[in-house]
């Protein structure tokens, strides 16, 4: 369940993993890229979740047939380098939507993981 928040600019670390998952090449990240200037987060999924929803203000360019998970896989790997979970990054007709972070272990994260420890691969 999302939780409405004052709309505001992304965070930094928000918008580091986002331009690290957009850096790769696929149909549509061009797109997407020049929409990353006019995001807000609008709500978060949780009163204490890093995952948020997000909103591309008008005047930013619609990347055609971009709908669903961004096809780049972003793992995350904790400090003794086992897999802890994932960033999924979300569009809906063409705009920038979401950004999860699905964790796999016991306790959820609290904050976007650093980029140092993420590691991102264009899905096939």
């Amino acid at each position: 369940m999302s939780v409405a928040i004052t709309p505001r600019p992304m965070s930094s670390g928000e918008r580091a993993v986002v331009e690290l998952i957009l850096a790769k090449e696929f149909p549509g990240a061009a797109e997407l890229r020049a929409q990353v200037d006019f995001v807000q987060v609008v709500a978060k999924w949780g009163v204490d979740s890093p995952s948020v929803d997000l909103l591309v203000l008008e005047g930013s360019p619609r990347s055609p047939g971009v709908s669903g998970v961004i096809p780049v896989d972003a793992t995350v790997m904790d400090e003794s380098g086992s897999l802890f979970g994932e960033i999924l990054l979300w569009a809906t007709d063409g705009y920038l939507s979401a950004i999860e972070y699905a964790w796999y272990g016991d306790e959820p994260p609290s904050a976007l993981p650093d980029i140092a420890v993420i590691t991102i691969e264009v899905r096939s």
